[in-house]
């Protein structure tokens, strides 16, 4: 069973919500239009997280060819533990 969740909402944003959801509204009901909200807005952090991880990525999309270094998993297993030796100490 779904859990609900109660707003109290007064005022002006009251009326906002309530023109919003009436006749000549886009909306049936105020919680229709409050889980539209939501809704949205959880998709723009969404596609926030997807843009930082692009901005993130696209340096090395664009790079070069000639900039990437070959890679050696066993070198790099080899480093991180001699590393992580000589911090223990």
């Amino acid at each position: 069973m779904a859990e609900g969740v109660n707003v109290r909402i007064t005022g002006k944003l009251r009326r906002f919500i309530e023109e919003q959801a009436s006749p000549n509204g886009l909306y049936e009901s105020a919680s229709e239009y409050v889980r539209d909200l939501i809704r949205r807005d959880y998709q723009r952090q969404e596609e926030r997280k997807w843009s930082w991880l692009m901005d993130q990525l696209r340096p090395g999309m664009n790079a070069d060819e000639s900039e990437f270094v070959p890679l050696d998993a066993e070198e790099i297993i080899k480093a991180a533990k001699i590393e992580k030796a000589s911090n223990a100490s």
